[in-house]
């Protein structure tokens, strides 16, 4: 059984919808004390966020840590300063974000068919994300290594293929928007 959480906002207007009912935890007491749900009973978590403000990779990786796991594995995708030969000030992002946090929702989905996972995370910025500051951050949880590496991987270039997220860069002197090479609805693909 999956819960999500979804929390959107764009440019300072933030929403929060879980996809799910939240699972009441167990309040009778028995003999031995309060009751509690085995811990193997963990429900998985697909939290999705987009943002114009600033990301926490340390929020974003606690979001995902569980007692089940013995990894968490992490992408992190920052505004470089350069970009051919010119001087990146920031990128600024755009976004529809209902359809943006349906196609996440698929690639999480796509995870849990590929990997035993416990919880993911995916949060992307929206607006201008300045230089060395995070655009997007990507989280995963599980009781292995092996299995968190290959989804945050294929997390971010499913992310970077299929997700409605446009990147503008910003130099001293112009601006450009760019596409991504691995967007499916790119021409010549």
């Amino acid at each position: 059984m999956s819960s999500s959480e979804t929390s959107s906002s764009c440019f300072g207007k933030e929403t929060k919808s879980p996809s799910s009912p939240p699972s009441a935890e167990a309040s009778a007491e028995g003999p031995g004390g309060p009751a509690r749900a085995d811990v193997g009973e963990e429900e998985h978590k697909d939290i999705i966020k987009f943002t114009a403000e600033k990301l926490s990779v340390e929020e974003v990786s606690q979001l995902v840590t569980s007692p089940l796991c013995g990894a968490v594995s992490l992408f992190v995708g920052t505004t470089r300063n350069h970009f051919e030969g010119k001087k990146v000030m920031s990128l600024e992002y755009e976004a529809y974000v209902p359809m943006a946090e349906n196609e996440v929702r698929r690639i999480c989905s796509d995870l849990r068919q590929r990997w035993p996972v416990r919880h993911i995370a995916v949060f992307h910025r929206l607006g201008l994300v300045p230089v060395a500051e995070a655009s997007v951050v990507i989280a995963v949880s599980s009781a292995h290594r092996a299995a968190s590496l290959g989804a945050v991987s294929y997390a971010i270039d499913a992310l970077k293929a299929s997700v409605p997220v446009w990147k503008k860069e910003i130099y001293e002197e112009s601006s450009s928007w760019k596409r991504n090479k691995e967007c499916f609805w790119a021409p010549g693909n």
